[in-house]
């Protein structure tokens, strides 16, 4: 049997409304103009704001006490924005061809011809392309996206008919189709509201270069194209400037609940969480986004407490795409997680049990473990391995270093026999640990070890002097011992990242420093472009 993680458990190293889809109004709906006008052209612009964004709480500026309480800081750079604003493109022209467009009736007075009905319907995107976006962080907590060049055509039917004097009505039906050029700017700010974090695109600007109407495919003017261009004109400026706005204001929530939602899932494992929750408004500079969290251990009844943090800004840089700073504090809160949920133990046997103790670094001590077996096979052995307490981890330049109280009992059972202990011992066990992420895998390597006897309780058949029962004990631990603990925790920790989805990124040349008190992680990255279609496919 064997419970994740083991008893040398390490991380770290040197080197209101929620929606079920996205405004699902597929069910087309006639308004009148001056309406609100439902449409769904949503936009992914605002995805290099949300990365680090939106959490359950928010607490107050930097200088105040919660957030001296953070013990997860994010940090996305220009430069991370960047990358992630090279999937703008893309899923902006997705989001137009899954939209549906509501229906538009009303009616016009006209000299002559009295009153004139009529109605769009049908309305849809045709085609779409986008030149350019671009994405700045401004001083003043603000992000700036620029989208040139947005090309639209737009199809549907217009119907119209002539009410006259005599209430006399005829209807008639031509096909449209609109081309327009568009320029988008939206400044997007998050802020605090009633405990969670709000994204607000308030300040959204719209220039059109182009917005023309063809009749049937008709390029020459008429009275009709005439009559109806400016008022079409007018009508779809109107719809792009209130709506859209207001689509990608809405999306941007959507897709922080989201993220958030994912981040929160990564940092969970059975009944083990993190609370994540902001401890400040996010902070936004020209080279910057950068979030403070709580970080706080959440398990079953058990709340953990917050620390004075001891992060600065300083303690990051911007050469790097994405950093994430971590106290030791949360890295313990975890440990004590582990040990509370039973999984620092471990369980050998059999060939497994042979392979670690018939190892070449202990064929000096064959009589010795012959003596303890008493002629028995390891195939009737089973030692059992536990921590007495939680360890106790503490971060410095030269690794993570990990304090542990460990138990080993050996039982025996002979033919015939139940199991019979024969012998028991415990150690205080400090390893300095360094880690690295290799080819997609977690790497640890072990760079120094001490151990320090405790108890030692053996049967009365094992006839060895204790000094040299203790020394063999001693070196089981260290030769054998704590490079099986280490061979166990780097697969299953790879597993657990993984099933958390972060294969799908390709992490470029990360790494993972340790300082007094604290680790970062620094790394650059590119984005799946899948995992964000695969969003929308599900919000759409």
């Amino acid at each position: 049997m064997y419970k994740w993680p083991v008893p040398f458990a390490v991380r770290t190293t040197r080197a209101d409304e929620t929606p079920a889809a996205l405004r699902s109004s597929s069910v087309k709906q006639a308004v009148d103009l001056g309406d609100t006008l439902e449409m769904e052209p949503t936009f992914l612009v605002v995805l290099a704001a949300l990365v680090v964004s939106r959490a359950l709480a928010c607490g107050d500026d930097p200088s105040s006490s919660s957030f001296n309480a953070t013990g997860i800081v994010c940090r996305l750079t220009k430069a991370g924005a960047l990358v992630l604003n090279e999937q703008t493109a893309q899923v902006i022209q997705t989001a137009f061809r899954h939209a549906d467009y509501p229906d538009i009736k009303g009616e016009k007075s006209m000299n002559f011809l009295g009153k004139i009905a009529y109605g769009l319907t049908n309305i849809h995107i045709n085609d779409l392309s986008i030149e350019d976006s671009k994405v700045n962080f401004k001083e003043d907590d603000a992000i700036d996206i620029e989208i040139h060049n947005v090309s639209a055509s737009f199809q549907g039917t217009l119907s119209y008919g002539y009410v006259g004097a005599w209430l006399l009505k005829l209807v008639h039906s031509i096909d449209f189709e609109i081309a327009s050029s568009i320029d988008f700017q939206i400044d997007t700010k998050l802020v605090c509201e009633n405990g969670q974090m709000v994204v607000h695109t308030s300040n959204c600007y719209l220039t059109f270069h182009e917005l023309t109407l063809h009749l049937q495919g008709d390029k020459d003017p008429g009275w009709l194209k005439q009559l109806f261009t400016n008022f079409i004109s007018f009508t779809l400026k109107l719809v792009l400037k209130n709506q859209v706005c207001k689509e990608i204001n809405f999306l941007s929530q959507l897709l922080a609940d989201f993220i958030m939602g994912t981040a929160t899932n990564f940092l969970q494992d059975g009944d083990i969480g993190m609370d994540i929750s902001l401890t400040a408004h996010p902070v936004i500079n020209a080279n910057y986004l950068q979030s403070h969290h709580k970080g706080l251990l959440l398990y079953k009844n058990h709340s953990g407490t917050s620390q004075k943090s001891t992060f600065a800004p300083s303690l990051l840089s911007e050469s790097r795409m994405l950093y994430f700073w971590f106290s030791d504090h949360v890295l313990n809160s975890l440990a004590l997680a582990a040990f509370l949920d039973g999984r620092l133990e471990m369980t050998l046997a059999g060939e497994e049990l042979q392979r670690m103790l018939e190892s070449e670094e202990l064929k000096a001590h064959h009589g010795i473990l012959q003596e303890i077996f008493q002629g028995s096979s390891y195939n009737d052995s089973v030692a059992k391995v536990w921590s007495l307490d939680a360890p106790r981890i503490s971060l410095h330049p030269q690794g993570t270093v990990v304090e542990s109280s460990v138990a080993v009992e050996l039982s025996i059972s002979p033919l015939g026999k139940g199991p019979s202990a024969v012998l028991y011992f415990e150690k205080d066990v400090t390893v300095t640990i360094q880690a690295s992420y290799e080819q997609k895998k977690l790497v640890l390597h072990l760079s120094h070890a001490t151990i320090e006897p405790r108890t030692v309780k053996s049967s009365p058949e094992i006839d060895v002097d204790d000094e040299a029962l203790g020394h063999f004990l001693e070196k089981i631990i260290s030769v054998a011992g704590i490079p099986e603990v280490i061979s166990r925790l780097e697969p299953v920790l790879t597993s657990l990242m993984d099933s958390k989805g972060l294969y799908l990124f390709e992490i470029k040349d990360p790494e993972i420093v340790t300082e007094k008190g604290y680790f970062i992680i620094q790394l650059d990255f590119a984005f799946p472009h899948s995992l964000l279609i695969d969003f929308l496919k599900t919000a759409l």
